[in-house]
C-alpha cells in the first residue's frame, strides 16, 4: 500500500510527455487539417468562434456519420484538433429549463 503513491506518481510523470507529443501530431495546416474532415469524416462547418487574439475554436460535424471534431486555428493558418468523437446529437430547440432567455 506504501508503493501506491510512488507508483501512481512515476506512472503520471512519465504519461506527460506522450501526451504531449499526441497533440503536437494533430496540428496542420488549416487547409489540409479542413480536407481530411470534408472528405474523410464527411463533416461540415456548424459553428465557431473566436477565443482571443490568438485562436479561433470551431466544431465540424457529419450529420450522416454522428462525428464531430473541434478544431483550434492560429494566426499562423495552422489548425489543431482539440477533440473529436461520434454519436453527435444537435441541441433541442426551445429554451432550457430553469434558464431564463
Amino acid at each position: 500500500m506504501r508503493l501506491l503513491k510512488p507508483t501512481l506518481a512515476l506512472a503520471l510523470a512519465l504519461s506527460v510527455p506522450a501526451v504531449a507529443a499526441a497533440q503536437t501530431t494533430n496540428c496542420a495546416a488549416r487547409d489540409k487539417v479542413i480536407a481530411r474532415l470534408e472528405t474523410g469524416y464527411g463533416e461540415k462547418f456548424a459553428g465557431g468562434g473566436l477565443r482571443n487574439a490568438s485562436s479561433i475554436f470551431e466544431v465540424w460535424k457529419s450529420e450522416e456519420k454522428g462525428t464531430w471534431t473541434i478544431l483550434m486555428t492560429t494566426p499562423d493558418g495552422r489548425s489543431c484538433v482539440m477533440a473529436s468523437g461520434t454519436n453527435w446529437r444537435e441541441a433541442l430547440p426551445g429554451e432550457v429549463e430553469g434558464v431564463a432567455g
